[in-house]
């Protein structure tokens, strides 16, 4: 029952949050544990409440009205105040707990050789590490903080730069030796150029060095890690982030077999926090504690 003629159906918004942010009365649903139909009488109800129209309703596909839009982005720091006081009031009394999204390849050769310095320093806060692959999303994710890698850009979230890659193609000693020669950049157009999701790494490297990508033949995989496996088993080149993989090249797994080291904040690792939200003292805490772990590579 609702105790105020301007506050709407709680139902009813958190519906609207879900749809217009996932734009998709289907995925809103499977998202909030309802059906399609009973998502649609929640947004009819909510726009018959507030006299306007909040979608605007196409074929195969739905948008936002300008009002929808505006009402969304005040709906959504709304629910994020609510859910900080609750973990808040939640947390009282209880060991404090810190959830950080990130990408496998950073967790594993990066920050979990690491987490033992963090423990030392807060021995009362957990952590609990989501390796994903996944764009940052924080009301799906329910991610307090999130390390991400590429060029900063996130819509709706605040950026810290934690480091700039340097990126130097890597190979393995067996492909080195038993493949075409690797003397110059444009040796690399005779190999297989293997990469993550995006080719951003090789872009970056190949402008730098003036060499054209468009006829390289090319093996796409999934996370990064794979990439590495895949180069470590000579199964074509890749471009090493060198920050992630020095004990790949110290142990002479893969070898770097050109001089040119290329450092880009297109191709960086960075602390991603929501936008116009709280973050808690133990959140505060790990993003300080990353900041000066990183410190050393910002010059």
């Amino acid at each position: 029952m609702r105790t105020s003629a301007t506050l709407p159906p709680l139902q009813a918004l958190r519906a609207f949050e879900a749809v217009a942010r996932l734009l998709s009365f289907r995925r809103a649903g499977e998202e909030l544990l309802i059906t399609q139909s009973a998502v649609s009488h929640h947004i009819r109800q909510l726009e018959e409440f507030v006299g306007r129209p909040l979608f605007i309703r196409k074929a195969r596909s739905i948008a936002l009205t300008s009002e929808g839009a505006d009402y969304l982005a005040r709906t959504s720091n709304a629910f994020h105040i609510i859910a900080d006081a609750t973990a808040e009031l939640r947390s009282k009394g209880k060991r404090q707990g810190v959830k950080v999204s990130l990408l496998p390849s950073f967790a594993a050769n990066w920050l979990v050789s690491r987490l033992h310095r963090f423990q030392a320093q807060h021995p009362d806060i957990d952590l609990e590490l989501d390796p994903t692959l996944r764009s940052t999303d924080f009301m799906a994710d329910q991610a307090d903080i999130a390390i991400r890698y590429g060029n900063g850009h996130w819509p709706g979230t605040e950026v810290h730069l934690l480091m700039a890659e340097q990126l130097s193609p890597v190979v393995s000693p067996l492909l080195l030796k038993q493949g075409p020669a690797l003397s110059t950049a444009q040796d690399l157009l005779q190999h297989t150029l293997l990469f993550a999701k995006k080719p951003m790494d090789w872009q970056v490297w190949a402008e730098a060095v003036g060499l054209d990508l468009t006829h390289a033949r090319t093996i796409q995989l999934t996370d990064y890690n794979i990439t590495l496996q895949a180069a470590v088993d000579s199964q074509g080149v890749a471009i090493g982030r060198t920050l992630l993989i020095r004990d790949h090249i110290r142990s002479g797994r893969l070898v770097q077999p050109f001089p040119d080291v290329i450092t880009s904040t297109r191709a960086a690792h960075w602390m991603v926090t929501p936008t116009n939200r709280k973050l808690s003292t133990a959140t505060r805490a790990f993003a300080d504690w990353l900041i000066g772990e990183t410190s050393e590579y910002i010059k």
